[in-house]
């Protein structure tokens, strides 16, 4: 495993996420070119999987740009301040984790196709390695206080999250 890491390390920075987007958009293409798929109901359970990670890709930038203390003129990914409240008390990666393997998958089900899912699990695979190298990252970053982080909230097990927060709230 430490090898892998090492390997990983020493890759561009964005590959990972590079070739995770290439796989991706393939799969959102196969989703207009292939017959319908078998299964509706699968289907629909893709469509529905699709709007959550949509709403898990599109509200981390409300949240990043309200908390994360972002320099006037820059990207919401420019924070300044580490973010662990709103929607990062519950996840670490809520954009580019969960809502990119929430995508991921809802592609596969709305597809039902092998070519999708030989194009989704790699995807997966490389944003989720993608996760271990931002993680490494960020606790250059922010330090301590992402390592408390880290060990506070998960990476991209978000009902684990909401189940952590509850119990955070009854006791």
């Amino acid at each position: 495993m430490r090898r892998i890491r090492e390997f990983i390390q020493r890759l561009h920075p964005y590959l990972l996420c590079w070739i995770a987007t290439g796989l991706t958009i393939a799969q959102i293409v196969l989703v207009f070119v292939l017959p319908q798929p078998r299964s509706d109901a699968v289907r629909r359970i893709g469509i529905v999987l699709w709007w959550i990670g949509a709403f898990f890709g599109w509200y981390p930038i409300l949240a990043l740009r309200r908390a994360g203390r972002v320099p006037k003129g820059k990207s919401y990914v420019h924070t300044t301040a580490l973010v662990e409240t709103g929607i990062y008390a519950v996840v670490r990666h809520p954009q580019m984790g969960v809502a990119w393997l929430l995508m991921c998958t809802s592609l596969i089900l709305m597809t039902q196709h092998w070519i999708s899912v030989a194009l989704g699990v790699p995807a997966m695979v490389l944003v989720y390695l993608d996760l271990l190298k931002a993680d490494r990252r960020l606790t250059d970053k922010f330090g301590e206080a992402y390592q408390r982080y880290m060990d506070r909230v998960p990476r991209v097990d978000f009902v684990s999250g909401i189940i952590r927060l509850i119990r955070q709230q009854v006791s």
